[in-house]
């Protein structure tokens, strides 16, 4: 006679668990406590692997680089308080890089609450200006909640939601167990016998100096191809935001790059802009942009073409067409009839000019490296880049054959980003090659990550520009005539402390030697840090 096994109830944080896992969620990030130790339960039971982090806001941004990778909503869990709190860097960056992050934080039971003062926080109050929205789960909506708050986040412009959970409530049998599956969304095809599609194409047709401007929301909508297409029938050169690199294979001869954050680069691309008769905008965020963006074009000149009306006045346009980016551009490629623009090249002048200011000045330093690294990585490679100096250069030398493959706080700009992207997007693909640039002040902010590093056994590369200072603010103080306060760093022996961390740890001091161990580093089988030394100075007029 058979042994008669009853099947377990499921608890709430099953429910939650369930229906996490059925919007495509495969990985978790957090640092658990008390309060949510039911929860990661759940969540591995339902096949979403929870993965230790040493800090919650390196948490969010390895969420955020897993769902850049997998295309699911990122997932992170905290605990009641201290926990929470610490994740807020990591969850505004969420908010301004449009990441739809799902943060599972920990609250006191409902029982003692009123009495209770330990670690208590208002949580919702705290997230209140960074997150789309704030719930309480509570056993009678477990599903719904989660679902409601999964399509908030996923809503155009994405961003994170917040639920938080008690510990009864994710123990407590679910007397509605029952997990809801995303809605499948269909959107009709546009054709090109539409009115406003024929508007627009013949606008195109018209224009003797088309540009376009492509931002993350065209590159996280495979729109590539399609804006490629447009761009070559009517002759106009395509530039992106940094978060869209490689929209187009920036080798392709209509690539002018990226802008937005380098004042050499922009006065060069703003120039040309002030030169055309159309601006089409593809998905374009300007929370990517600086100052010297706000009214780039004259606004008669500027067509939009986005998912979502856009929240900003960096620059008003004389036409917006809501529509799916990819479908929209697909019929447009189609419908125009394509003829020869900007008769004087001047496009053509600009991108050598480009080249001219990013040239590499010596044998070593910041563009040697950027230089060998795009020669070293590999078409098909992942790169990340924190904030600062290096980050500015090598958005700009870089060169993307293909989108998304380069991440970066690109909006938020926030230091020690590269780190926990890098190991969110390795986790969601270890068949990816990914390599981590840092600058010293970043990995030093986020240097117990290398231990997320090494217990996840990932074999990251992470290069890092050691220049012994916090460079871009050393530029600023410069420039604004003050005298450097703040910004020098000693020289951390990064090789031995990658060493101590069961990685492979090396300093170089020139570009051989850093070819070399680029090379290497993609045969191991533990993470390896390369640090490369230069003057601080080799910045100066770089960007």
């Amino acid at each position: 006679m058979g042994e008669n096994r009853e099947r377990p109830v499921p608890r709430v944080a099953d429910t939650i668990a369930a229906t996490l896992h059925e919007h495509g969620a495969r990985h978790a990030f957090g640092m658990p406590g008390g309060e949510v130790v039911t929860l990661v339960d759940a969540l591995e039971k339902a096949g979403i692997r929870f993965h230790l982090a040493r800090h919650e806001t390196a948490a969010a941004s390895m969420a955020a680089g897993a769902s850049h990778l997998g295309g699911a909503p990122g997932i992170l869990v905290t605990t009641v308080g201290p926990g929470l709190a610490n994740a807020v860097n990591g969850i505004a960056d969420a908010l301004q890089e449009r990441v739809p992050l799902v943060v599972l934080s920990g609250i006191v039971d409902r029982s003692t609450r009123a009495r209770y003062t330990h670690q208590v926080i208002d949580h919702a109050a705290l997230l209140r200006p960074i997150v789309k929205a704030s719930f309480e789960v509570e056993p009678e909506s477990a599903a719904s909640t989660i679902a409601r708050a999964l399509a908030i986040g996923c809503a155009e412009p994405m961003g994170p939601v917040h639920l938080d959970i008690s510990p009864a409530v994710a123990a407590m049998v679910d007397p509605a167990p029952r997990a809801i599956r995303p809605t499948t969304i269909r959107r009709p095809s546009i054709g090109a016998d539409d009115g406003a599609v024929a508007s627009l194409a013949g606008c195109l047709d018209a224009a003797a100096r088309p540009i376009i401007l492509a931002g993350f929301e065209a590159a996280r909508a495979s729109a590539g191809e399609a804006v490629r297409r447009l761009a070559e029938k009517i002759e106009a050169p395509v530039i992106t935001t940094y978060k869209a690199k490689g929209l187009i294979d920036e080798t392709h001869p209509l690539s002018l790059g990226a802008a937005g954050l380098s004042p050499a680069a922009d006065r060069v691309l703003l120039s040309l802009f002030s030169q055309a008769d159309l601006v089409l905008m593809v998905g374009y965020d300007p929370i990517e942009m600086r100052l010297g963006w706000l009214d780039a074009a004259d606004p008669d000149h500027i067509v939009e073409l986005t998912a979502a009306p856009p929240d900003h006045a960096m620059h008003h346009c004389g036409s917006r067409f809501v529509a799916d980016t990819t479908a929209a551009v697909d019929v447009l490629a189609t419908a125009v009839v394509g003829h020869p623009s900007w008769l004087q090249k001047e496009p053509a002048r600009a991108a050598k000019e480009l080249k001219r200011v990013f040239r590499r000045p010596d044998a070593w330093g910041p563009h040697a490296i950027i230089e060998t690294l795009n020669e070293m990585a590999g078409r098909d490679a992942l790169v990340t880049v924190d904030s600062g100096a290096h980050r500015i250069l090598l958005s700009q030398k870089w060169v993307s054959r293909r989108p998304l493959s380069l991440l970066q706080s690109a909006g938020f700009c926030t230091m020690a980003a590269a780190l926990p992207l890098a190991i969110g997007a390795k986790v969601a693909d270890p068949s990816r090659r990914v390599i981590a640039v840092m600058g010293d002040g970043g990995l030093e902010m986020g240097l117990g990550e290398l231990a997320t590093v090494r217990d996840l056994a990932l074999p990251l590369t992470i290069v890092v520009f050691q220049d012994s200072s916090l460079a871009l603010i050393a530029l600023k103080q410069r420039v604004s005539g003050l005298a450097p306060a703040g910004v020098a760093l000693g020289q951390t022996d990064f090789a031995m402390v990658a060493e101590g961390f069961g990685g492979y740890g090396v300093t170089v001091h020139d570009a051989p030697s850093l070819k070399r161990e680029l090379s290497a580093a993609e045969s191991r089988s533990s993470f390896t840090l390369i640090s490369c030394r230069f003057d601080a100075d080799a910045y100066q007029d770089a960007f």
